[in-house]
């Protein structure tokens, strides 16, 4: 459901939107965790369930991504992250159901067991992969392969790493929206705080933005899993803006919003070794939830923010916190894992040989 569209009458023609995922996704009661714990006020919102083929948090941007590659006739979309990257994986299984083309540059990261499947996943929803083995290089791929597709006169539209682009960080504007009215039809509380993982800054940015927007008073509190250099305020403020001008421009109803420091908390002190490496506290937090409600985590990105959530629920201070699941839940289909991997690019076979 495209809550935007039904309040301000200008967006259905004015935003690119196309309908990717199941929404809204449901808000329920951590039961399990309420009784670890001994206390009451614990929500989930289950954004892990998004869409049928592959949810998480990409969907909801890919939905106003995709939404304008399709209206703008392109064929061909590049988009680049880590080997094992979830945004990756969502880029390839969406644009595969439009009929769209995904090209995915991929860089190395620290191993872990989803690589792998991601990996077959993306090569049987597809997509054509190129990797490089270190960060350098895999800029300089990108803008060799940019410029290949310019000089063969080709179209092709470059989704932002994690689709933390204006236009995706539109998708999380529509998610506190929808927030809102769970709130308002008596599904949630008001949450005194909500809890999610802080990437490339995209859903954080949205989700505040439209927060301020709708009336939802709630912390935000963004829990880091990668260096301060990729995500911090700056990045979030930047995003938050150029998300707000556009919709403003589009609906003059939508209202200028001004981030201030005190409206986001940027949660550093789970990150770790770094990126892609797992911590003793986000292992630790993902079986416990596992074990009391049945809700898988990732050990790198959700896990890490789960271990923050739990910490604040040991405090007992705050009532009705929610934690913002953004991992995919649906199970990534099984012929993909039939393939051989020997298809994929000679240097990514490592991945598979441990």
């Amino acid at each position: 459901m495209n809550f935007l569209n039904k309040i301000y009458s200008n967006f259905k023609e004015r935003l690119n939107f196309i309908s990717l995922g199941s929404f809204p996704t449901s808000v329920q009661h951590i039961d399990g965790m309420e009784k670890e714990f001994g206390r009451a006020g614990l929500f989930i919102k289950r954004d892990d369930l998004s869409g049928k083929i592959y949810g998480g948090n990409k969907v909801r941007k890919l939905e106003y991504i995709l939404g304008e590659v399709v209206a703008k006739g392109y064929k061909i979309v590049l988009t680049s992250g880590a080997a094992g990257s979830n945004h990756v994986l969502a880029v390839s299984a969406y644009s595969s159901l439009l009929g769209l083309k995904p090209v995915l540059m991929l860089f190395a990261q620290p191993f872990n067991p989803s690589i792998p499947q991601n990996l077959l996943a993306d090569y049987f929803f597809g997509a054509t992969i190129y990797y490089d083995e270190s960060w350098e290089a895999h800029n300089r791929s990108i803008q060799r392969m940019v410029e290949y597709y310019k000089n063969q006169d080709v179209p092709v539209y470059v989704i932002a790493p994690g689709g933390s682009s204006s236009q995706g960080t539109i998708g999380y504007v529509n998610a506190a929206y929808e927030l809102k009215w769970q709130i308002d039809t008596n599904q949630i509380p008001d949450p005194t705080a909500i809890y999610l993982p802080l990437g490339t800054c995209g859903t954080a940015a949205g989700l505040i933005l439209g927060m301020k927007a709708a009336g939802v008073k709630s912390k935000l509190k963004a829990v880091s899993v990668v260096p301060p250099g990729i995500a911090n305020m700056e990045k979030v403020g930047i995003l938050f803006e150029s998300a707000n001008r556009i919709l403003h421009d589009s609906d003059k109803a939508f209202p200028v919003c001004c981030l201030k420091e005190d409206d986001i908390e940027i949660v550093d002190s789970y990150v770790g070794s770094g990126y892609g490496i797992t911590t003793s506290e986000s292992s630790f937090a993902s079986r416990l939830f596992w074990k009391t409600d049945k809700i898988r985590l990732d050990t790198v990105y959700t896990g890490k923010a789960f271990a923050a959530f739990i910490d604040e629920i040991k405090t007992g201070f705050s009532n009705n916190l929610l934690f913002w699941n953004t991992k995919n839940s649906r199970p990534l289909p099984a012929e993909a894992f039939e393939q051989d991997y020997h298809q994929l690019p000679p240097q990514l076979h490592e991945y598979f040989n441990r």
